[in-house]
């Protein structure tokens, strides 16, 4: 299994950038996680979005979902070109019908996780955590059998997330503010919280991700290294773990 960094700004992307999202490929399988604000244009930089096998969405705050609609588009354009016919699958929670809703096109079709159930996605299965953020978002545990990684999405600091990540190979965690800081209002962790996150679940590695647009993000690293002794990387597009 590999995970690969499409997109890693919060709120907005930067120029020549995207906000959250992450190709997850195994075996030929392909599935994007989130999909927001400039993913469809950085996408294409590694594959065609027709070979896509599905999409799972967190929530539907617009730095994690923005590029579902063009990318509903260059389904419908890219079957009309080649003369196909394929729908892709894209999973969400059920929590906001009307987004939900909108997730269903030509050539796209919402689908239903429950967030109670493991959802198994070709050679992938993603267990659910609904998180502390002001809308209804779920945190993601995603395996192969062979390799696990958690993806926190948008959060606040709490304690169950520890046991979600326990023994993790990855850790992708939200990091959206730095040491000192109080991000428990807008639903977002500290550096400090995600070094403190990591080193009590005993992850493999941790990469730090939603940036913020203010500061010296290179300073969350420096930060977190205070309380998680293991590889610690700042997102950035092409960042890549496993094979």
């Amino acid at each position: 299994m590999q995970i690969s960094t499409i997109g890693y700004w919060g709120a907005y992307p930067e120029a020549e950038s995207a906000t959250s999202s992450y190709l997850v490929s195994k075996d030929g399988f392909h599935c994007l996680i989130d999909c927001g604000s400039g993913a469809l244009s950085r996408l294409q930089r590694r594959l065609n979005p027709t070979q896509l096998d599905a999409i799972v969405l967190s929530h539907y705050h617009h730095d994690h979902v923005a590029d579902i609609g063009p990318m509903q588009y260059a389904m419908l354009v890219q079957n009309a070109i080649h003369q196909t016919n394929k729908i892709l699958p894209i999973y969400g929670h059920q929590e906001e019908a009307e987004k939900f809703a909108n997730l269903s096109h030509q050539s796209t079709i919402g689908i239903a996780y429950d967030p109670a159930h493991t959802l198994i996605l070709g050679p992938l299965t993603f267990q659910f955590l609904k998180t502390k953020h002001p809308v209804p978002c779920y945190a993601m545990r995603i395996s192969d059998g062979e390799k696990t990684i958690v993806y926190t999405a948008d959060t606040s600091y709490f304690e169950e997330l520890i046991t979600f990540c326990k023994g993790a190979d990855l850790l992708i965690a939200e990091c959206s503010f730095y040491e000192g800081m109080d991000g428990s209002g807008p639903g977002h962790m500290t550096s400090e919280e995600c070094g403190k996150l990591a080193r009590d679940a005993g992850v493999g590695e941790l990469w730090l991700t939603h940036l913020p647009h203010f500061g010296d993000t290179m300073k969350l690293k420096v930060e977190a290294e205070q309380l998680f002794n293991g590889p610690i990387k700042l997102a950035e597009e092409d960042l890549s773990y496993g094979s």
